[in-house]
C-alpha cells in the first residue's frame, strides 16, 4: 500500500471519529495536525532495512507541532496514528511528562476513541519497574519490617539502616503492620500490586524497601514470578497496538527491549517541551564519597557467592574493594582541601552547599585518583558481571533451589547499581579537551556538594551532560524512525528554533514543524494586565514586599477561583506573611495539603460561591486544567526566570560566552518564555472561559527580552497599570 493510500485512510478514521463522538465540533486546526500525523507517520520506513543488500536507506520522518489549547491534540494524533499503526502492522508509543496526562489518555481518550474506531484495538499503560511490589522482598517484610534480620542478608545501604536504627520502636510496628496487611491484600487479590492503584499511596522511604528493581530480579528464575505483577503487566504490553509511557522509561529502557524498538513503531511524544530536561536528568550521574560501608559488604557477598559457585574472577575483588574505599575517602579529603572553604562557606543556603568546577578542568590532584577509581570499579564490576552469570546458569539448572539462588541474585544486585553509578560518574568527571580541540569541544558540567545528614558529613560528586540536543540526537533520534512531537509551548518568543535546538532535531531534514493556534479569541476572552511595580524586580527585597501590597490589593476582589504563582519558597512565604486575617481562610498553599486535596478542596469552595485562590509555584504552573470559574485570575509574581544557581545551566553559560554567545538571550530567554507561556495558559481553558492575568514584573514591558517573551504569549487585550 502506497504512502498516500495509508495517510489518506488514517485522515479517514479520524474524520469518522469526528462525526461519531456526540456533540464534538470539528475545529480547523484539530483536522491541519491529524493531516500532519497522518504524512509523518505514512512516510517513515519502518523495520529492518538491508542496505547492503541494495534496500534504499531508511525514511526518517518527524514533526514538531505545537497546538495551542483547545485544539484538542490527543484526539489528533491518536486516531490518525493508530489507524496507520493497525493498517502498518505496528504499533503507537505515545510517551508523556506527567501522570496526570497518561492516566488521562488510559482512562479517558483511548477507552472512548476504541468505541468509535471500526478497527478494535487494545492499549496498555507501560511504568517504570519501581511502580511495582517486589513480592519477595515484601514477603520477607511482612514478618519483621525491614528487608532482612541479618547483616550479611541486609540489603540496605548503610544511611538507611542508620535511620532504622533511629526509628521509634512504635514507627518499626506500624510498618511490620502495614507491610502485613499489604501483603494480605495483595494474596487476597484485593490489590494488583501497583503502588498508584493504592487508595494512599505510601511514602517514597516506605515503598522503597518493597519495590521491583531489575538489578535484584531473577525474572523467570524467581519462585514468584507466576505472581510478579511486573511481568503480568509486561504481558499486557505485548498484546497492545497502543503502549502509553513517559519520557523517563522511553529514555531509561533506550535498548533495554522494555518498550517497542524505536525503529519499528509509531513514536508521539506529548508534553515534549520536558524532554530536554528529561533527557539530562537521565544522563547526569553522582556519587557519595562519604557513605563508603556498601564496599565492603558487597565485597563479602561478592567473595561468599562466587565462592558457592566456583567463580574464579572473584580473586581480585577484596583488592578492588580496598582500592575504591581508600581511592574514594582521598578524593573526599581531596576535594574538602581545594574546595572545603567554598563549601563551608555556604551553611545557611538552602540544600546541600554546592561548588562547580570552572571549564569542566578539574584540577590536577584530583585526576589520578579518578582515574584509578574507575579502573578499579571496572575490574569489580566485571568479576560481579561473572557472578550473576554463574548464578542465572545455576538456577536454570536447579529450578528447586530458585528461592536460596534468587537472594543472593538480590543482594549483589541491590548494590551493584551504586558501583554502576560510580564507574558512570568518574568516566564522566574525567572527560575532558582533547589535545588540539578547538573550542567547539563541549565540557560536561562538574560540580561537588556538601550537606550534613544526621551524623553523616556527606561529600558528593557530580557530573552531567550540558546540551541535551546532543545527548537526544545520540541516543534518541539515531534510532527512531517516525515520530511526532507535540505541546501546547514548543514555539519560543515566535519560532521553533530554541525548541529544536534543545530537543537534537535543528538541522535535521527529517524534521518538520506546524504550528497550530488555539481556537479560542483571546482578545475577546482575556485581559493581560501588566501591573508594574516602582521597584526593580533584581532588588529582591524592595520588590517583593511592594508586589505583596499590589498582590493583596488584587486578589482581595477575587469572587471565586484564582491561581498565584510564585518564583521562589521565600517570595510565597512573605506573601502568607502578610495575608491579613480574614484572607487567610481564602488562601490554599502548596504542599500544606496533598494536591489532590487542595485542589478538591479548591473545587468545592468554588462550586458553594466561595472565593479561593491557590499559592504555587512551578509545577502548579503546569499542567493545572481549571476551567471557568475554578481560575478567572492568574497572577504572575515575577517572571520565572531558572534559578541562577543550576549547576548545569551555569555550566553551559560558561561555555556560551566561552564560544562568543550570548547565554542570556540565546538559553535564559527562550527557556523563560516557555515557561511564562505555560503559566498564563492556565488562564483560559475552555471557548466559554473569561480571565484575567496579571504580571508584576516591568521587565515585560519595560525591556526588549520582555517585548520577546510577550510574542510567545496569546493575545490577549492588554491593560497597563501604573503603580499603585
Amino acid at each position: 500500500m502506497s504512502q498516500q493510500v495509508w495517510a489518506a485512510q488514517a485522515l479517514e478514521s479520524f474524520d469518522a471519529v469526528v462525526q461519531a463522538t456526540p456533540g464534538f465540533r470539528s475545529r480547523d486546526g484539530q483536522r491541519r495536525m491529524a493531516e500532519q500525523v497522518a504524512r509523518t507517520f505514512s512516510s517513515a520506513t519502518l523495520g529492518k532495512v538491508d542496505e547492503e543488500g541494495g534496500e534504499a536507506a531508511p525514511t526518517r520522518s518527524i514533526a514538531v507541532i505545537q497546538a495551542g489549547t483547545g485544539v484538542g491534540k490527543s484526539l489528533a494524533y491518536c486516531a490518525p496514528a493508530i489507524a496507520l499503526a493497525l493498517s502498518r502492522g505496528t504499533r503507537v508509543l505515545i510517551s508523556t511528562a506527567t501522570v496526570a496526562l497518561q492516566e488521562q489518555l488510559v482512562n479517558k481518550d483511548l477507552p472512548a476513541l476504541a468505541a468509535l474506531m471500526p478497527q478494535p484495538f487494545k492499549f496498555a499503560l507501560a511504568k517504570g519497574r519501581g511502580r511495582y511490589v517486589c513480592k519477595l522482598k515484601l514477603d520477607r517484610l511482612a514478618g519483621t519490617g525491614e528487608a532482612e534480620a541479618s547483616d550479611e542478608d541486609d540489603l540496605f545501604a548503610e544511611e538507611e539502616a542508620a535511620a532504622r536504627a533511629k526509628r521509634p520502636r512504635q514507627e518499626t510496628e506500624a510498618r511490620i503492620q502495614f507491610y502485613g496487611a499489604m501483603a494480605q491484600t495483595l494474596a487476597k487479590g484485593a490489590w494488583d500490586g501497583d503502588r498508584d492503584s493504592l487508595e494512599t499511596p505510601p511514602e517514597p522511604e516506605v515503598w522503597s524497601p518493597v519495590a521491583a528493581e531489575g538489578a535484584s530480579c531473577t525474572g523467570k528464575h524467581c519462585p514468584a514470578f507466576s505472581q510478579c505483577t511486573y511481568y503480568d503487566k509486561r504481558k499486557e504490553l505485548v498484546g497492545a497496538q497502543v503502549i502509553v509511557a513517559n519520557h523517563d522509561l522511553l529514555l531509561s529502557s533506550l535498548g533495554a527491549r522494555v518498550l517497542p524498538e524505536l525503529d519499528n513503531c509509531l513514536l508521539v511524544l506529548d508534553e515534549a517541551h520536558h524532554l530536554p530536561a528529561t533527557a539530562l536528568d537521565q544522563f547526569a550521574c553522582s556519587m557519595d564519597l562519604s557513605r563508603l560501608a556498601w564496599i565492603d559488604r558487597l565485597s563479602s557477598r561478592g567473595l561468599r557467592i562466587g565462592a558457592l559457585l566456583e567463580v574464579e574472577e572473584i580473586a581480585d575483588i577484596p583488592r578492588h574493594a580496598a582500592q575504591l574505599r581508600q581511592t574514594l575517602q582521598d578524593l573526599a579529603r581531596i576535594v574538602m582541601d581545594v574546595y572545603g572553604p567554598a563549601l563551608k562557606s555556604q551553611k545557611d543556603t538552602w540544600g546541600p552547599a554546592r561548588v562547580r568546577v570552572p571549564r569542566g578542568e578539574l584540577p590536577e590532584p584530583l585526576t589520578a585518583p579518578l582515574g584509578l577509581l574507575a579502573a578499579s570499579a571496572d575490574g569489580f564490576l566485571e568479576a560481579l558481571r561473572a557472578i550473576s552469570k554463574a548464578l542465572r546458569a545455576e538456577m536454570r539448572d536447579k529450578p528447586e533451589e530458585a528461592k536460596r539462588l534468587s537472594t543472593l541474585y538480590a543482594q549483589i544486585g541491590m548494590l551493584a547499581p551504586r558501583l554502576e553509578e560510580l564507574h558512570a560518574t568518574a568516566q564522566l568527571l574525567l572527560q575532558e579537551a582533547p589535545q588540539g580541540a578547538d573550542r567547539s569541544f563541549v565540557p560536561a558540567a562538574k560540580w561537588f556538594t556538601l550537606e550534613v545528614d544526621g551524623d553523616f558529613i556527606v561529600v558528593k560528586a557530580h557530573a552531567s551532560p550540558i546540551l541535551p540536543g546532543t545527548t537526544l540526537r545520540n541516543h534518541l533520534w539515531n534510532a527512531v524512525r517516525g515520530a511526532v512531537l507535540t505541546s501546547a509551548t514548543l514555539n519560543s518568543c515566535g519560532n521553533f528554533d530554541f525548541f529544536l535546538r534543545e530537543a537534537g532535531l535543528h538541522g535535521d531534514e527529517a524534521a518538520t514543524t506546524l504550528e497550530v493556534p488555539s481556537p479560542f479569541n483571546y482578545a475577546a476572552q482575556g485581559t493581560l494586565i501588566a501591573a508594574e511595580t516602582r521597584a526593580d524586580p533584581k532588588n529582591a527585597a524592595q520588590f517583593t514586599a511592594e508586589m505583596v501590597d499590589a498582590l493583596l490589593h488584587d486578589i482581595a476582589r477575587v469572587e471565586y477561583g484564582a491561581l498565584v504563582l510564585f518564583t521562589s519558597r521565600e517570595q510565597m512565604r512573605q506573601a502568607v506573611d502578610a495575608l491579613p486575617t480574614a484572607m487567610r481562610s481564602v488562601v490554599l498553599v502548596q504542599n500544606a495539603l496533598p494536591r489532590t486535596q487542595l485542589l478538591k478542596r479548591h473545587r468545592e469552595r468554588v462550586e458553594n460561591g466561595e472565593p479561593s485562590v491557590i499559592f504555587g509555584m512551578q509545577s502548579f504552573g503546569e499542567g493545572l486544567d481549571l476551567p471557568g470559574r475554578l481560575c478567572e485570575s492568574v497572577f504572575i509574581t515575577k517572571l520565572p526566570f531558572a534559578p541562577p544557581d543550576d549547576p548545569v545551566g551555569e555550566a553551559r553559560a560558561e561555555w556560551l560566552r566561552a564560544v562568543g554567545r550570548d547565554p542570556f538571550s540565546e538559553l535564559v530567554v527562550p527557556a523563560t518564555a516557555i515557561r511564562l507561556a505555560q503559566w498564563v495558559g492556565r488562564a483560559i481553558r475552555t471557548e466559554d472561559d473569561q480571565a484575567h492575568v496579571y504580571c508584576y514584573d516591568k521587565r515585560l514591558m519595560r525591556t526588549s527580552y520582555g517585548q520577546r517573551l510577550l510574542k510567545g504569549l496569546p493575545p490577549f487585550a492588554l491593560e497597563q497599570r501604573a503603580p499603585l
